[in-house]
């Protein structure tokens, strides 16, 4: 733990620099190598997919996934991790083409209801209870291409299911309001618990707030975490950073929006996020131009930035900002916050 702070990544956040517009740039690392990364960059915990912890899960049985998701638990006790997160990857198979729990096809939202009960015989077998619900397409490219309210009920039906297959699962939904559909269901944090309200076991449905979503919806990822920390519904975050309005950048935490990182690291400070045992998550992409001897650098980056701004907010003057708030000097209140960030 560093600054009282333990934290995770996926291993997707290791790649080879593909995106949309050219191939590979970087060689492919192994699950295992990725492994020896964690503990040498300061992380305690793993983010998975479901076909991270079982790759070709639907080649197997359920028997044969449980047996292979424990000997990933082995690995991890090996190099002193932990699962923090698994996933279902929906919206890569071809079933979950329109949807997947949305879908307008029934045979392929019940794919999506039985891969969903499997990520919970995952999450046993890897000792974790926190099950990610990242709800890609689950939206429209077309909004008269479905019925949103029976869309709305079908999310709230797949939480059911899922929550009635298991008694510990504690399901986490990432909202998100487009990319790579135009539209989501699911945009906010505050539809997110709206959601979760409806459920036959609310008390195990919260969210995980990824920066760069909140900021795609035009919000400020420090505000939309305090809703969801004072409401005890912030169960993980996904620290990032986005230039603007565009596709999903992930950049280097506090890269683009210093003062907008620093506001999300306060506003965690002043909740105590720490003491919940909830992990600080990055998911960030290396820069397409990074180097392979150096591909991790944006992951070490992002937590270097975060603890350093953990200083910035316990070190920050209280006794000057109280006195500037209680005489409504806000302008004198911004420029110390200001120059305690440029170290003036």
């Amino acid at each position: 733990m560093e600054l009282g702070y333990r934290f995770s990544f996926g291993p997707w956040n290791i790649h080879e620099g593909a995106d949309p517009f050219g191939p590979t740039v970087r060689p492919t690392l192994s699950f295992a190598k990725k492994l020896k990364e964690y503990k040498k960059l300061g992380f305690d915990g793993v983010q998975f997919h479901d076909d991270d912890a079982v790759p070709d899960l639907g080649k197997l049985s359920p028997a044969k996934i449980v047996a292979e998701a424990k000997k990933v638990k082995k690995v991890l006790d090996g190099e002193g991790l932990v699962a923090e997160i698994v996933a279902p990857r929906l919206w890569e198979d071809p079933r979950g083409i329109d949807g997947a729990y949305t879908s307008n096809d029934p045979k392929c939202r019940q794919w999506a209801l039985d891969r969903s009960k499997l990520n919970c015989d995952i999450l046993d077998a890897l000792d974790c209870d926190l099950l990610v619900l990242w709800l890609a397409r689950e939206g429209t490219y077309i909004r008269e291409s479905k019925n949103a309210m029976d869309s709305y009920k079908r999310l709230i039906e797949a939480c059911n299911v899922m929550l009635e297959y298991s008694k510990t699962v504690r399901i986490c939904i990432e909202p998100k309001p487009n990319e790579p559909m135009d539209h989501a269901y699911l945009p906010t944090i505050g539809h997110v618990l709206g959601l979760a309200h409806q459920t036959v076991d609310p008390k195990r449905v919260g969210g995980l707030i990824e920066s760069a979503h909140s900021l795609l919806a035009g919000l400020d990822p420090s505000d939309e975490m305090a809703f969801a920390l004072q409401a005890d519904k912030l169960w993980s975050v996904h620290l990032n950073d986005q230039n603007g309005l565009k596709f999903d950048q992930d950049k280097t935490f506090g890269a683009a929006n210093l003062r907008m990182a620093y506001n999300q690291v306060r506003i965690l400070e002043l909740a105590g996020y720490a003491k919940t045992g909830a992990m600080i998550g990055l998911d960030v992409k290396a820069l397409r131009t990074q180097k392979a001897e150096v591909a991790t650098r944006h992951l070490s980056n992002s937590k270097q930035v975060f603890c350093h701004l953990v200083k910035k907010v316990r070190t920050f003057d209280k006794k000057f900002e109280a006195q500037c708030i209680a005489n409504r000097d806000y302008e004198a209140l911004e420029l110390a916050v200001m120059e305690h960030l440029m170290g003036v």
